[in-house]
């Protein structure tokens, strides 16, 4: 985000019966910490393709009360996924 240091870890959850979930665990600002969030998304794959972007918006809104213009797409990208497993 711009100008604010993000903390977090991504991570893929295994899922034995079809997709793996996407984790991703953060709080901001590093130096004076105001918002923890933890996201997991189901049938996601990976933290980086769902997770992360997930939260970066949620920091994003709450720290900013906006979702910066560069990251409208993001958003519209997340709103329109469907990650019901097809399995």
């Amino acid at each position: 985000l711009k100008d604010i240091i993000v903390c977090g870890k991504t991570g893929t959850a295994e899922n034995p019966q079809g997709e793996d979930h996407s984790v991703f665990n953060a709080f901001a600002p590093k130096d004076d910490a105001k918002i923890p969030v933890a996201v997991y998304v189901e049938h996601g794959k990976w933290g980086a393709s769902y997770a992360a972007p997930i939260a970066g918006l949620i920091i994003e809104k709450y720290l900013t009360d906006t979702i910066s213009y560069y990251k409208k797409w993001i958003e519209k990208r997340m709103l329109e996924q469907n990650l019901l497993d097809k399995n």
